[in-house]
Formats: C-alpha cells, sequence, structure tokens
C-alpha cells in the first residue's frame, strides 16, 4: 500500500472506520474514498457494484457493519443477520470483481463458541455453540471471514480478515440501550453524576469477563497488516486484542472513579450475563511483530474527555 494508493474506507464515519482514516490520514495517505449511507447503501449490490466499477480502489477497509450491544442483538436479530451479510456479500464480491489488490475484513470476538477455551486461540473457530444473544451477527461475520476464505482459495485474491475484541473509542455509541457496556457505562455514570443519582443499575451479575482494545490501536494494527502481510502470511484470519481482561464490576467500578461519580452501584442478576469470558489469543498477532500500546484506564479517561466535548 503506497501513499499514493486509492483506498476504500468503508464505514468511516463509525467507531473503526474513523479510526481507521485518522490513522491513514496522519500517515500521510491523501487518496481515500469515503462514502455515507446516504450517498451509498451498502446493502444495495447493484449500488455498490456501480461504486466499485467507477472509483476503483485498489485497497479497501471493511469496517462497515450494523453493531450493537446485548439490548439491540436481542431485539433486532433479523436486522443484525441480514444487514451485515448484505453488506459483507456486496463489498467482497465488488472486491472481487474489480480487482482490487487488498482487502482487509473486521470481524468480531463474538464468533468463537460461547465456552470456548481461554484465551481464545484462531483454531477455536466452529467448534462450539455461539452465545445465544448474539448469534444473528456472529453468524453474519462468520460468513464475512469465510466469505473471504473461499474467494481467495478460489480467486487468487488477498482478502485478510482481522478479529479484534470488545472496542472502545472516539465517535463510539454511547446510547445507553444500543450501545456496548463500556460506552453506556461511560454515560450512565455520567449522567448519574450530572443529576446527583444515588443509584446506577447495570445488566448482569458483574461477574463475566472482559478485554478491551482502544480502537486507535486497532486502527494502527491494520494499516501494519495491509502494509506489510498478505493473505498467506497471516492464514486464516488473526486475533487483536491486548490479552489481558477484566470483570465487567472492576470496569464499572474503574470508569466510575473516571467520571468522578460517588453513588452506589446495583447489578440486576435477572439480565442477562452473555458469554462469561472472551479472552483473545494474540500469540499470532505478536509473532507478526505488533502490539497493542494503550493501557485501558488512559484510554477511558481519553474517551471520556471527548464524550465530554461532544455535549454528553
Amino acid at each position: 500500500m503506497q501513499k499514493k494508493s486509492k483506498i476504500y474506507i468503508a464505514g468511516h464515519n463509525g467507531l473503526v472506520g474513523s479510526a481507521i482514516k485518522r490513522k491513514l490520514e496522519r500517515a500521510g495517505y491523501p487518496n481515500l474514498v469515503c462514502r455515507t449511507r446516504t450517498e451509498l447503501d451498502l446493502r444495495n449490490q447493484a449500488a455498490v457494484a456501480e461504486f466499485f466499477a467507477q472509483e476503483r480502489p485498489e485497497f479497501v477497509f471493511l469496517a462497515a457493519a450494523k453493531v450493537g450491544g446485548i439490548y439491540a442483538n436481542n431485539t433486532y436479530p433479523a436486522e443484525f443477520i441480514y444487514d451485515n451479510i448484505a453488506i459483507e456479500a456486496n463489498i467482497i464480491h465488488a472486491a472481487y470483481r474489480y480487482e482490487v489488490r487488498k482487502l482487509l475484513f473486521l470481524g468480531s470476538s463474538c464468533i468463537y463458541p460461547k465456552f470456548a477455551p481461554q484465551p481464545m486461540q484462531e483454531e477455536h473457530l466452529l467448534t462450539g455453540l455461539l452465545e445465544p444473544t448474539n448469534e444473528p451477527y456472529a453468524i453474519a461475520k462468520i460468513a464475512g471471514i469465510k466469505m473471504c476464505e473461499s474467494y481467495n482459495r478460489q480467486y487468487g485474491t488477498d482478502f485478510v480478515s482481522v478479529m479484534p475484541t470488545n472496542l472502545y473509542g472516539p465517535y463510539d455509541n454511547f446510547d445507553p440501550k444500543n450501545s456496548h457496556v463500556l460506552p453506556a457505562l461511560i454515560r450512565r455514570f455520567h449522567e448519574a453524576k450530572t443529576t446527583d443519582k444515588p443509584v446506577v443499575e447495570i445488566w448482569g451479575t458483574g461477574n463475566p469477563k472482559r478485554e478491551f482494545l482502544y480502537v486507535d490501536d486497532l486502527a494502527d494494527a491494520c494499516v501494519f497488516l495491509m502494509q506489510n502481510y498478505t493473505y498467506q502470511d497471516i492464514g486464516s484470519f488473526v486475533n487483536i486484542g491486548t490479552g489481558q481482561d477484566l470483570t465487567i464490576r472492576e470496569l464499572a467500578e474503574l470508569i466510575k472513579g473516571i467520571v468522578g461519580y460517588h453513588g452506589e452501584l446495583r447489578f440486576n442478576s435477572e439480565k442477562p450475563d452473555g458469554t462469561p469470558r472472551k479472552l483473545l489469543d494474540i500469540c499470532r498477532m505478536r509473532s507478526l511483530g505488533w502490539e497493542a500500546e494503550t493501557k485501558l484506564e488512559d484510554g477511558i479517561r481519553m474517551v471520556y474527555e471527548w464524550f465530554k466535548s461532544q455535549g454528553g
């Protein structure tokens, strides 16, 4: 990937896509192609094909997706499976048809079985049942991995898949119902602090363990792979994470302290916990020469400052 290469970032306004865009702009890549949802519906096969025929991007970061937390996945399962499969299928096929040199597909750690051995290795894919609360989304992401593998196998393409752990950062979704746990907690604690609310309720027991990666670190990893490695180097796909996790209760206490909230935490055990633990094995990525740099506490402080700067 050269400085003058034409690069398409699908999902450039989202959490991951915006971080990749920032990374490339700072690194001096001027030839970036982006389209908003109103300009290009990625679920529309004909529209996607027309876009690729006109623009002819050389490199593609496929970061576009419909995402959300437990509540959103449970409430909109049909949208999660349809939208994500449609987006992936249209872009991956168009990348093949219009001879994209390299594509990087962003998956998710939820692709692994609910009770996969910890830490989860790439080889654990499809070795057990998925977590029911996000199964439609996980199946869609698995389909994207398998599409990349199949096109590489049949057509000799260079389509790379990466599986990031739970992400957080600027431009995240901070909606208290539809977002993931970390941004949702930031908003809940901030609002509780500003309104002197005595108690903040948190879904589940607080016992599940989660790993979190600052999204700018993920962007750095994605550009690193696009610049230096091919599908043949990486294999099927590669995990991207920090190699460290903590309980939801510990996360809540950490965010509570950063926000400066002094009220009570109340865990609602009648609500679902989700997968007990989701820690990625990052040995393959380390062997390629990359590791995350941002410490969780530092990352959360940066995100909270960004959230407040946006009028949160």
